[in-house]
């Protein structure tokens, strides 16, 4: 994980952020039952992980600014030897106070005890209203709470969105951060080329999807999401996740799959053959996309505005639909009716971090957001040909994404995911070595 003096940094950009006699309140993840006694894998917090890096459940980072005896406290679990022996170490107090850069640390068990007097002599309390219901209530009890055993005192009579403080801060990726990504990236950009590498006739959506989780797995990643392992009119479902089906022999696949390091995420989606060979139709559809996507990435320089990537996208989508013959037409007149959304119906990218669809906003003040240095968001247009009867017999069925994450630097866009093949001739050329 990062250095501790990351997250205390951090930690201080957010209360500096905050209004005066402010109380911040960020709550970890809870472990989430799937059936039985058995949970899910536990994923924490990415407020929380990108504030503390700590990664532990049941915990809670409270902040109070100005606070003479320490701003910085940390609720978390105790050492336990008997219940670590069943699930593992814990950091503990004495640890959490040392590794994590936190003024003091304090049991979970006593959060409810103390929580209310912290709010004491406050105005306001920022907190992620409305993401966990069971926790907003108990914020409020803790308000109430103050008011009637202390009515002299001052209790908080506003609450403020956290949110919109704190994604700002997770909007412009550091160093370390980056660092992080591009290895995230790495792996992910590897594990689709393996399996393009591993796929012939014969195999299933699952067998790809193997290869992919193996790759992740033996690097110690977990998936950034459900993969997505789509052949052939499979891609035309865009967030398909069975990934039981038989692949078409003659058909295509289309993978969307990335991990996680320390939490960053990748995000790729790559579209090949299953043969090894593209059709000239399927080719045909490749190459509109990839041209789009190429002049979609070199949109993303510091000055322009997110809106230009999306809108490059559409436009060399929609000249290669023209000239596919699935748009009749002038080019102007498709893109003010946005006829090319019968085939592609969603955003060109998103900002990608510690979430796959990462925080930020991506308008200010009703304008789309201007792209400044060290924002990463992915660039991902694609084309989903349905099977309707008026459309060419040649075409139909076939769904290409194609998708990269790139940073924005000083200049020239960064690539983060380069290293996959991703131009039709370089996939043909990858997947049919030896």
């Amino acid at each position: 994980m990062n250095a501790p003096d990351a997250f205390l940094r951090r930690r201080r950009d957010l209360m500096s952020l905050a209004e005066p006699d402010s109380v911040l309140i960020v709550p970890g993840a809870r472990e989430v039952l799937r059936n039985g006694d058995s949970h899910f894998a536990f994923r924490q917090d990415s407020d929380f992980l990108y504030l503390t890096g700590f990664d532990e459940p049941e915990a809670v980072l409270v902040l109070v600014p100005g606070r003479e005896a320490g701003e910085q406290l940390l609720f978390c679990r105790e050492k336990d030897p008997e219940r670590e022996r069943w699930d593992g170490p814990r950091l503990g107090l004495d640890a959490a106070r040392e590794q994590l850069a936190v003024d003091d640390a304090f049991p979970i068990d006593d959060l409810d005890e103390i929580l209310p007097g912290l709010m004491e002599g406050r105005e306001r309390i920022y907190h992620a209203v409305g993401r966990d219901p069971t926790f907003d209530r108990q914020v409020i009890d803790w308000r109430n709470r103050l008011r009637k055993q202390k009515r002299n005192v001052r209790a908080p009579e506003d609450f403020i969105g956290l949110d919109h403080l704190l994604h700002e801060l997770r909007l412009i990726k550091s160093a370390d951060e980056l660092k992080r990504m591009r290895r995230a990236a790495k792996i992910s950009a590897d594990a689709h080329a393996r399996a393009m590498r591993a796929c012939r006739p014969g195999l299933t959506e699952a067998e790809l999807t193997a290869e992919l989780l193996h790759e992740f797995t033996r690097h110690g990643c977990p998936a950034s999401y459900l993969p997505i392992v789509a052949g052939g009119t499979n891609a035309l479902i865009l967030h398909y996740v069975k990934n039981d089906r038989p692949l078409p022999d003659d058909g295509l696949v289309l993978i969307d799959a990335g991990c996680e390091v320390d939490g960053y995420a990748a995000d790729i989606s790559r579209t090949f053959p299953v043969s090894g060979r593209f059709t000239p139709a399927q080719r045909a559809v490749h190459e509109v996309v990839f041209a789009a996507q190429q002049a979609a990435i070199d949109r993303v320089r510091p000055g322009n505005v997110f809106d230009d990537i999306h809108d490059t996208a559409c436009r060399v989508l929609t000249e290669g639909l023209i000239e596919l013959g699935l748009l009749t037409g002038s080019l102007d007149e498709n893109l003010e009716q946005q006829h090319y959304r019968r085939f592609y119906m969603h955003k060109t990218g998103h900002w990608l971090g510690l979430d796959v669809h990462d925080v930020g906003d991506y308008r200010i003040d009703g304008q789309s957001r201007q792209l400044e240095k060290n924002m990463v968001t992915t660039v991902e247009p694609a084309l989903y040909i349905g099977v309707e009867d008026d459309l060419p017999e040649e075409f139909r069925g076939i769904g290409v994404r194609i998708e990269d994450d790139i940073r924005v630097t000083d200049g020239e866009p960064e690539n983060l995911t380069a290293s996959v093949p991703a131009e039709a001739a370089a996939i043909e050329d990858w997947m049919n070595v030896g």
